[in-house]
């Protein structure tokens, strides 16, 4: 069963909630799926099933078609958010980590041209694999953050939290006038260009501003 993790192995004291999450924050990633750009920020949730971590394989959907990663930098949130403006919202932020946001590419693409919810795409069991966390203070600024994903030792994608379209603060914000944060909920704050699909036996690389490497790998 899932539980979020400190860098020691050790873990933090949270109980496991939701996941939400900011589709199409970097205009490099709309771009490369030709969709439009949103004018704010585009909301959906995954519930807390979706998380999983990446001491065991990564086990995929079978014959749903392509499941592609999104690397994400995961914010892990350790106090109440409702109705905050931006300036104090980053004060609710515990944990820096990364996660996979997982989607059944095949479905999404179905799913949107029927003019439907993305959740069969996006809100799977273990569709969330993410990393254990580091303390935000010793990544310093939040909004300058480099991440990284290789497979198969091949760049899949690379970004900077400076080229996300709204602020951490905004983001966190803007969640928080539509459904309350509470302690133990991630936040993930969308993806760079780069998607692409993952195949048995791949193995990840990721890395997190150049201090922290984590590994994975898809279950055969």
């Amino acid at each position: 069963m899932y539980q979020h993790m400190d860098l020691q192995g050790q873990p933090l004291p949270y109980a496991v909630g939701k996941v939400v999450c900011v589709g199409r924050s970097y205009q490099d990633h709309a771009a490369e799926l030709n969709n439009p750009v949103p004018e704010e920020p585009l909301l959906f949730i995954k519930p807390s099933t979706s998380l999983t971590g990446l001491d065991a394989p990564l086990l995929l959907p079978k014959g749903l078609g392509a499941v592609h990663h999104e690397l994400e930098v995961a914010l892990l949130i350790g106090r109440r958010l409702c109705h905050t403006e931006p300036g104090h919202a980053l004060e609710a932020v515990v944990g820096v980590g990364l996660a996979l946001d997982l989607t059944l590419r095949d479905v999404q693409d179905r799913l949107k041209a029927q003019g439907h919810p993305w959740e069969r795409a996006k809100a799977f069991d273990g569709s969330c694999p993410v990393t254990p966390f580091a303390l935000p203070e010793v990544l310093n600024d939040l909004q300058h953050l480099d991440f990284s994903l290789r497979v198969n030792g091949e760049q899949r994608q690379k970004g900077n939290t400076a080229m996300m379209m709204w602020s951490i603060g905004e983001l966190l914000a803007q969640m928080s006038r539509c459904f309350t944060l509470n302690p133990g909920d991630v936040v993930l704050t969308g993806t760079p260009r780069g998607v692409a699909e993952l195949k048995p036996l791949d193995e990840l690389d990721m890395q997190l501003n150049g201090q922290y490497r984590f590994s994975a790998k898809v279950a055969g």
